[in-house]
């Protein structure tokens, strides 16, 4: 059976050949491997080795090995990726020697955030002490972390992107910064082992994205707004629609992972997403007129007065260093996650 995302595993390819020479070989243990980013990077890692005859393997830690067979066998079954079961907080150090990580475990659930702020807190903060204590053991090279745009706290209205050295920070007297502050912890944490255990440590602070894996119906606003267009109905914005965000497919999501894994700097971070700043009103006209839907934006809220809320990264860094770019935009971005949540209506509903 065909896979229904070769033309964006080919796009991965296309621009991260030269990354795969650079891991060939490479034993890789990543965490938060069965989640939305992590499915990605499995798919880009298999399609590697199947296309290139890349010479690595992979080991995923994931709390419920039994599960993913159903959400994606291919890649379950796949012999150069290994499931390993476990807690990210206390998991068994799986044998061997390993020469890379990805450490991307963490619930970015706000609901988890707002009704238990310590839990958040300890999983994200024990899990990465532990799979960096198991990575210093396994003897890992290249550690990369998965961190969030979180950590720069509230941007200020007149801020257009954030850059990594905005010195901005989450409210520490706030619990529900409890997140924000636990990627920011990961990062210290990060930073202490670098310097300790001689382990490599790039960071990708990671913004927002859109593509096939996204869950249409959880706290993400453009896959709502998708789902609403699929199942015939108004698109709902909850707030007032003024809050500004930029979203990057995660084609490209995947190849700027990749690369930084392979050539980021140790100690340094990279935003990761896009800079193309639109407004939650202007999102949800963008995928009813791009999805062809007949139905109308509803906005629950009136518009505020205060100045409109932004959540957008400065790239120059990873453009300039790594020479990474957004290649796949926007309203194809909407186009091709339709379409791959509903290939057998999507002409009919979103021609």
């Amino acid at each position: 059976m065909s896979n229904p995302l070769a033309p964006d595993l080919d796009h991965v390819l296309e621009h991260t050949r030269e990354v795969w020479k650079e891991l060939s070989g490479a034993r890789i243990f990543i965490t938060g491997g069965t989640g939305f980013f992590g499915c990605w990077l499995l798919e880009s890692f298999a399609w590697a080795v199947d296309r290139l005859g890349l010479r690595a393997s992979a080991v995923v830690l994931t709390r419920s090995p039994e599960r993913f067979p159903g959400k994606a066998p291919h890649l379950a079954r796949h012999p150069a990726i290994q499931l390993a079961q476990g807690d990210v907080r206390c998991f068994e150090f799986p044998a061997g020697r390993f020469t890379h990580a990805i450490h991307g475990a963490a619930e970015a659930n706000p609901r988890l955030n707002r009704e238990q702020p310590l839990l958040m807190l300890e999983t994200i903060v024990d899990g990465t002490r532990r799979t960096l204590d198991f990575a210093a053991a396994a003897g890992v090279r290249r550690f990369l972390l998965l961190s969030s745009g979180a950590v720069y706290g509230a941007q200020p209205a007149d801020l257009a992107r954030v850059t990594e050295d905005y010195r901005g920070a989450p409210d520490t007297a706030d619990a529900q910064s409890a997140y924000a502050e636990g990627k920011r912890v990961a990062e210290m944490l990060g930073a202490v082992y670098a310097g300790a255990r001689g382990l490599e440590v790039p960071v990708a602070r990671c913004f927002a994205f859109a593509g096939p894996h996204l869950p249409l119906d959880a706290h993400f606003a453009i896959g709502n707004f998708i789902n609403d267009c699929l199942h015939a109905r108004p698109i709902a914005v909850r707030g007032d629609g003024t809050a500004y965000r930029s979203y990057l497919y995660t084609a490209d999501l995947a190849i700027w992972l990749w690369t930084i894994l392979a050539r980021g700097q140790s100690g340094r971070a990279y935003n990761v997403g896009s800079e193309q700043a639109v407004s939650i009103a202007e999102l949800a006209e963008k995928v009813r007129e791009t999805l062809g839907a007949a139905y109308e934006v509803r906005i629950a809220q009136a518009r505020r007065a205060a100045a409109a809320e932004r959540y957008v990264p400065d790239t120059s860094r990873a453009r300039t260093e790594l020479g990474l770019e957004e290649w796949i935009p926007l309203e194809e971005a909407i186009r091709r996650t339709a379409r791959h949540a509903a290939p057998a209506f999507y002409g009919e509903v979103c021609a």
